[in-house]
């Protein structure tokens, strides 16, 4: 009697673990589950390709700096602006007013900002 009840309790165990097993790889197998996991091995791969490019970016403007400061040394764009004052031309201020806006008028002296998009 022992025995029966043994392999019957063996068998309870094992259809239970099978049935289990089954309705866990259905669960997987459903289009939002399938869905999600897509989404979260696309989100995995999307932020390591990110950090590489981050990474890459990094290199690209480091090499860029060290070259743009070998080129200056090697054409003399570092010298002091005071050696050769020919080379330091006079900066000139952008206008504020615009002369041409047929608000701004010069008689009374009033002058209006020109914003282009205040007509629009």
């Amino acid at each position: 009697m022992f025995r029966r009840t043994f392999w019957f309790g063996t068998g309870v165990a094992a259809g239970v673990w099978a049935t289990t097993k089954v309705n866990r790889k259905l669960k997987q197998l459903t289009p939002d589950s399938l869905a999600a996991t897509a989404a979260n091995k696309a989100l995995d791969v999307g932020g390591r390709v990110r950090d590489r490019a981050v990474g890459f970016a990094l290199d690209v403007r480091d090499n860029m700096a060290r070259r743009e400061a070998e080129l200056d040394d090697a054409l003399g764009l570092k010298a002091p602006v005071d050696a050769d004052p020919e080379l330091a031309a006079p900066r000139r201020r952008a206008a504020i007013e615009n002369s041409n806006n047929p608000r701004y008028t010069v008689d009374d002296r009033t002058a209006y900002s020109y914003n282009r998009n205040e007509d629009h």
